[in-house]
């Protein structure tokens, strides 16, 4: 038996200084982020009201409290664009392909909220869309307004590209 088998070699200083700077740059990230969280304005709840009211009555009211606007930052906002695009589609279509296949209808801002609360599959073939139980009414209007605005689809884009795979 050697006489330094119970002492361990000594560390390097280094590896010290670079666990405590490490540290140190996570806790200035969690208050980072802390402090981002406690001052932040959540452009999801302006314009909205927190008790959703039932019928017609409150579809009128959500359209009028809600722009294309405030839409287009509760799609930024959201898990949106984890599945759908602007123009390309990926595990659902394209913003552009929704919009085109109901921007004819009379109904499809109600159609489109309902869609995006409750989900859907087989509309777009055998793509699931969840449903969003977090997204009030009046928060789904607002994405089906500024969903419904969005303009058409270009005409020298590739007609494959802009059509929905079944």
């Amino acid at each position: 038996m050697q006489p330094d088998d119970d002492n361990s070699p000594p560390r390097p200083r280094w590896l010290g200084w670079a666990l405590i700077v490490f540290m140190l740059l996570v806790v200035l990230g969690m208050l980072n982020l802390g402090v981002r969280m406690v001052f932040s304005d959540k452009p999801a709840q302006a314009g909205t009201s927190p008790v959703p009211v039932a019928g017609d009555a409150a579809d009128a009211a959500a359209a009028s409290k809600t722009t294309p606007l405030a839409g287009q930052a509760l799609v930024e906002s959201s898990d949106c664009l984890r599945c759908h695009g602007m123009d390309r589609r990926y595990v659902g279509p394209s913003f552009r392909q929704i919009a085109e296949r109901y921007r004819e209808q009379p109904d499809a801002a109600n159609y489109l909220a309902r869609k995006i609360r409750e989900g859907s599959v087989g509309v777009w073939g055998r793509t699931v869309m969840p449903r969003h139980p977090q997204v009030d009414e009046a928060q789904a209007q607002g994405i089906a307004l500024w969903l419904l605005s969005l303009p058409p689809v270009p005409s020298g884009r590739d007609e494959k590209a802009a059509s929905p795979q079944q």
